[in-house]
């Protein structure tokens, strides 16, 4: 019995074959992954005073990508009194203050 030996060409597609399939792999994870984030984002966006730390935060990414007002001012301004979490705390001042200056830079562009 003869060994033959496989040529090198033969090889290479074999190679690219693996890696186009790993990366495929990779990719449908990672889509996966972004949308059970952002199902779970969606479903908790409104449990600012949930028991649950995530489910607040998501509820602060919701609160973030609102219209400033003043009601929404004054939501914050109870979550940031009542929320025990420092981090959680410092996001919703964040969030706050941001609103703040947007609600004055509007009242200072209506007024002149």
């Amino acid at each position: 019995m003869k060994l033959r030996r496989i040529p090198r060409q033969k090889e290479e597609p074999r190679v690219l074959r693996t890696v186009g399939l790993v990366l495929l792999i990779v990719g449908a994870v990672a889509a996966l992954g972004a949308l059970l984030v952002r199902d779970q984002i969606s479903r908790h966006r409104r449990d600012l005073f949930s028991p649950h730390p995530l489910r607040r935060l998501a509820a602060l990414g919701f609160l973030a990508g609102l219209d400033p007002s003043v009601d929404l001012a004054r939501l914050l301004q109870d979550y940031v009194a009542w929320e025990p979490r420092p981090l959680l705390r410092k996001r919703a001042e964040q969030i706050l203050a941001r609103m703040e200056r947007r609600m004055g830079e509007a009242a200072t562009g209506v007024a002149g």
